[in-house]
This record gives C-alpha cells, sequence and structure tokens, in this order.
C-alpha cells in the first residue's frame, strides 16, 4: 500500500517539506483514540529473541532510526510507535543553526538515494533538553552531537563538551558526529589527533557523573584503508564503546541518474541503495581488523529485509535505517525483525 498509493503521493512534493509534514501528521493522528494500540499492532514486533544486549543497554530489537530524521527529537514518541528498537536524535549543536539555503534535499528516484546537504540544521540543545525532559518515550534514545557551523574547527572540542554535558541525563548513548559532508571543514574533525585531544575529555566528564554513558563515533564511508585503520586502531585505544558504520558519502559513482541532474543538484551527501555495498564493506573490514571486538552499528544503504541481514552478517550487532524508511515505508521495521527471528 505504501509504495503503491502513498509513496507517489509523497513523492509529488518537495522532499524536506513532506518530510515536516508527515511527521506533523504523525503527531495528529496519533491523538485519534486507540490509533497506538492499532499501529503499534499493525508494525511492532514483541519478541525477547529480539533483544541485543550493546554497550551496557537492552535494545528491545536491532532495528533503529538513524540521525538526521528526526533531528530535534519532537517526534520520538510517535515515531517509536513504528516499531523501532531505538531513535537516534540530531545532530544537535549547542546553538541553533538554521543550515543551508534551501533547496537543500533531493530524491534520486532511479538509484532510491537521497542527496541531502542541510548543514545540520536543529533547534539547539537547550531546546532539545526541554523536550526530552518531556518526552517519557519508553525507547532507547541516543544523541548525536556536532559543532556550530560558525565555530572554528580549532574550538570545536568545546561545542562537543557542551552538547555531551547537557544532553547526558537524557539520552542513553552519544554519538560523535565528525563526518558530515555537507558542513565547510567538518569532515577535518574526524582527524585521529582531533579526536585523540577530545575523547580523553569527554571520557572525564561521563566518569563524574552517577550513570556513564557509552560513547560512539560515526565514520565516513570515503574513508581509505589507511585512515579507516587509524580510526579503528584510536578507538581501541581510547576504548570507545562502538563505531557507526556509515555516513553518507560524496561519492556519486555508479548512479542511474545523468550527470547533468547531478550537476544541477550539486554537492551534499549520497544515502540510500548506491551506499550499501560500500557501507556493508567497511563493516565487515572493521569486524575482522578487530576480532569482532568493536560493536558496530551498521547503516547505509539498507532498503529491505536481506539488506539488513547483510550487514548483521558482515558485523554489525544493530542496524539503522533513514533513506530505506522513506523508500520502503514503516513496514520495512517489522519485515527486518521478522527475517531476523526466522534466521534465529
Amino acid at each position: 500500500m505504501y509504495k503503491i498509493l502513498v509513496r507517489p503521493l509523497l513523492f509529488c512534493f518537495d522532499p524536506e517539506r513532506v518530510h515536516y509534514w508527515s511527521l506533523s501528521f504523525l503527531n495528529t493522528f496519533f491523538k485519534i483514540p486507540l490509533t497506538k494500540k492499532i499501529i503499534r499492532k499493525i508494525y511492532a514486533i514483541e519478541n525477547p529473541k529480539l533483544e541485543r544486549k550493546l554497550f551496557g543497554i537492552t535494545f528491545k530489537n536491532p532495528v533503529g532510526l538513524a540521525a538526521g530524521f528526526d533531528k530535534n527529537g519532537k517526534y520520538i514518541k510517535n515515531l517509536s510507535n513504528l516499531g523501532f528498537g531505538f531513535i537516534e536524535i540530531g545532530t544537535i549543536t549547542p546553538k541553533p543553526q538554521p543550515g543551508n539555503p534551501k533547496k537543500r534535499l533531493f530524491r534520486l528516484y532511479d538509484d532510491h538515494a537521497i542527496i541531502n546537504r542541510m548543514g545540520i540544521n536543529n533547534d539547539g540543545v537547550d531546546i532539545c533538553v526541554e523536550r526530552l525532559k518531556e518526552t517519557n518515550a519508553e525507547i532507547i534514545i541516543g544523541g548525536n552531537i556536532g559543532k556550530n557551523t560558525t565555530t572554528k574547527n580549532e574550538n570545536a572540542s568545546e561545542d562537543y563538551l557542551t552538547n555531551f554535558k547537557k544532553l547526558h541525563p537524557y539520552v542513553d548513548y552519544f554519538v560523535l558526529n565528525v563526518s558530515c559532508p555537507n558542513v565547510s571543514n567538518f569532515t577535518k574533525l574526524q582527524d585521529v589527533d582531533f579526536l585523540k585531544n577530545l575523547l580523553p575529555q569527554l571520557k572525564s566528564i561521563n566518569l563524574k557523573q552517577q550513570q556513564q554513558k557509552p560513547i560512539l563515533i560515526k565514520i565516513s564511508p570515503d574513508l581509505n584503508e589507511k585512515q579507516l585503520i587509524e580510526t579503528i586502531d584510536l578507538v581501541i585505544d581510547q576504548k570507545v564503546d562502538g563505531i557507526i558504520a556509515t555516513n553518507t558519502t560524496t561519492s556519486r559513482e555508479n548512479l542511474k541518474t545523468s550527470s547533468s541532474e547531478l550537476n544541477k543538484i550539486g554537492h551534499g551527501g549520497l544515502s540510500g541503495l548506491p551506499l550499501k555495498d560500500k557501507s556493508t564493506e567497511m563493516i565487515r573490514f572493521i569486524a575482522k581488523t578487530t576480532n569482532n571486538q568493536v560493536p558496530i552499528i551498521g547503516v547505509g544503504g539498507i532498503m529491505s529485509a536481506n539488506d539488513a541481514i547483510e550487514k548483521i552478517e558482515a558485523g554489525a550487532s544493530l542496524i539503522q535505517l533513514y533513506t530505506g524508511f522513506i523508500y520502503s515505508g514503516p513496514s520495512i521495521i517489522k519485515k527486518i525483525n521478522k527475517k531476523i527471528l526466522s534466521l534465529i
């Protein structure tokens, strides 16, 4: 029904506008009596065999929503009714920022992909914290954090530390976004020297809290092998809790979309089906290199249940959806969980 009726209608409109319209519709829809129970019955699977224990957290199931979909933590409760095992909000910055000029979100329909150059638009950490205080959602929440665009790279650590301190009581785990390709000079924060300076400071703050929260790093699929090995060595040396593989890519290889159309769209991070194999190979490399000792959350090009199983078999303990959720609809969550159960 989604692919035949709903998606063609939604895809008639501007991607960014229809994204927020759809989320607002969910807010209104779930105010109708009994709708939450009905939707949960349709999409959610409750089965202890789906539970995953990772970095001290028990996830009801391994299918999560990637950062970027609910940037500001406004829709956590409603999205959780669709059967996700966890939801990652953000990327969140200390100060609110509007992001890049519109138009900044584009569908590549023939490629089952999206290009975005949103520019980490968000309401800022203080507003997000106030929302999280009132959420009371019974779901694992991750906090994806970054720096403000106006903050120089040499001062970026302060932005991460500010976010970490303020969000700490209200999220279950943290993700350091140091690989976003949509902000100038942002990917330079993935440099090992920057992380060697930042991570001990975060860990020091973490140890002073009543409950320590896991810290993960989200990496780019565009790292070469040398850079990836350096990052893995850093993760092991600094005892980072896990890796999210991967962020969006700047590559435009092997796309069905014409070069002229891609030139019209311009720069931005590509997500969706074209990223699938690159992301999976990176997961496999990390798992093999670390002898499966570093937990991995796999994300990138998961458009079906089989794609999710590929990521898990490559070495991911959990997986996340974004573009696949848009192209395949909410039923993909249940299909993945059913597939996992069928293989147990």
